[in-house]
């Protein structure tokens, strides 16, 4: 696809939107470019600029844009159905739904419309599960510090990050908020009050850490013993990110409940919760819905996705290509004293630098290269699955140049 492919808007575009975002509310400090065509790992501003996409609109666009099999069964769905209400039957949410079942070790599926309402109704279905299921009165949710899951009420106050509840006070009780990766602190605040542990494998938001192994396997451990429930965050980690479908399968657990949403319809609005068998019993009819969650358009684009990604087994190519990404950072990187570390899981890297990384972000754009972070001093990198060799080269080499003069 080249430049003259792209519609480029008069010389008057920057005004006229400058105009039109006075409509909207501050909630994004938004880049100052206007994105208006994408294709695989590139993207386009209406000014004809091309830019390869190493952010992926944060973790989403997993089979890079605009996937031509999921269009497909986007549009023959636009064709015969927007909307219909879940007091119906929707078949392809059906088979939406069998499709992660198959796939994972979950039972049933909840759609929804984002990540923070999976998280939500992850939070809602432990305690009521809890409390008349097993009629224990448990309600207490244990989370993490750095940890992210949404901006609702209930889940910014599961987030362990102050930055996100700062004027929302008085934040909901029944949350408690301990050290990451340190399992005497987990155990020490376990109490008779604590229906679920809610964490992420990896901390994507947070900074990019990982769990370790031996403390995802301690917790799961520990959950079994004391009846609570173990629900895993995959917003950001599933949907063959981090070289698993799910990563939780790089530790060989089974959490009772896990949450997915980003990547799982290739940008289309959706999320789901995923539960085992047993928790059945705590969602019953009426006790929680979505009006727009699992619409018949949503379940194409999921139901399409997943088939591509399950199909082709594309979390092992996310494992080979994000092995390859962090071998030419590090090989790139070395020596480079304003780098401290290159971490991650697949195609989810952070690289930790020893000062603040928001220009560096700004200029990688000005190179043609799109970027986040993950807290002020670490470099995001989320490429999509299909992310070629030559690709990854050409973001390696812009990183270095940039990393290199950020060094002097």
């Amino acid at each position: 696809m080249s430049k003259q492919e792209v519609e480029v808007k008069s010389p008057n575009a920057q005004a006229h939107n400058e105009q039109n975002a006075q409509s909207l509310l501050p909630t994004y400090a938004r880049f100052p470019l206007a994105i208006v065509k994408g294709k695989g790992s590139w993207l386009w501003d209406d000014q004809g600029r091309k830019y390869l996409d190493f952010m992926s609109g944060i973790a989403v666009t997993n089979l890079g844009h605009v996937p031509e099999k999921v269009k497909e069964a986007v549009v023959k769905q636009i064709d015969e159905l927007w909307h219909i209400s879940n007091l119906f039957q929707i078949p392809n949410q059906e088979e939406a739904g069998k499709l992660i079942t198959d796939n994972s070790g979950g039972d049933a599926v909840f759609f929804c419309n984002s990540g923070a309402e999976a998280n939500e109704a992850a939070i809602k279905l432990a305690r009521r599960y809890q409390q008349l299921v097993k009629q224990n009165g448990r309600y207490e949710i244990i989370t993490f510090e750095q940890s992210f899951h949404g901006r609702t009420l209930a889940t910014l106050t599961a987030t362990g990050q102050d930055k996100v509840k700062e004027g929302f006070a008085p934040l909901p009780g029944g949350f408690k908020t301990v050290k990451y990766n340190d399992f005497d602190v987990l155990k020490a605040a376990i109490s008779d009050h604590t229906a679920a542990i809610m964490l992420e494998t990896v901390q994507g938001e947070g900074g990019i850490y990982p769990a370790s192994q031996s403390y995802l396997k301690q917790v799961a451990d520990l959950c079994k013993q004391e009846g609570i429930l173990l629900i895993i965050d995959e917003i950001q980690t599933g949907i063959g990110r981090t070289g698993k479908l799910f990563a939780h399968e790089h530790y060989g657990i089974e959490p009772d409940i896990f949450t997915l949403a980003k990547g799982l319809g290739s940008g289309f609005p959706v999320g789901a919760m995923v539960a085992k068998e047993e928790l059945r019993a705590g969602f019953s009819a009426g006790s929680h819905g979505s009006t727009f969650g699992g619409t018949p358009l949503a379940a194409a684009a999921v139901k399409a996705t997943l088939e591509i990604i399950v199909a082709d087994n594309l979390w092992e190519r996310a494992a080979k290509q994000g092995a390859y990404l962090v071998e030419q950072l590090r090989e790139n990187l070395a020596g480079n004293a304003f780098v401290e570390e290159v971490r991650g899981l697949g195609l989810l890297i952070g690289i930790a630098c020893k000062g603040p990384v928001a220009d560096i972000i700004v200029k990688a754009q000005q190179e043609g290269l799109l970027i986040i972070s993950a807290g002020p001093n670490v470099l995001r990198l989320l490429p999509n699955l299909l992310v070629t060799n030559e690709e990854i080269e050409i973001a390696v080499s812009i990183l270095a140049k940039l990393l290199a003069e950020a060094a002097e």
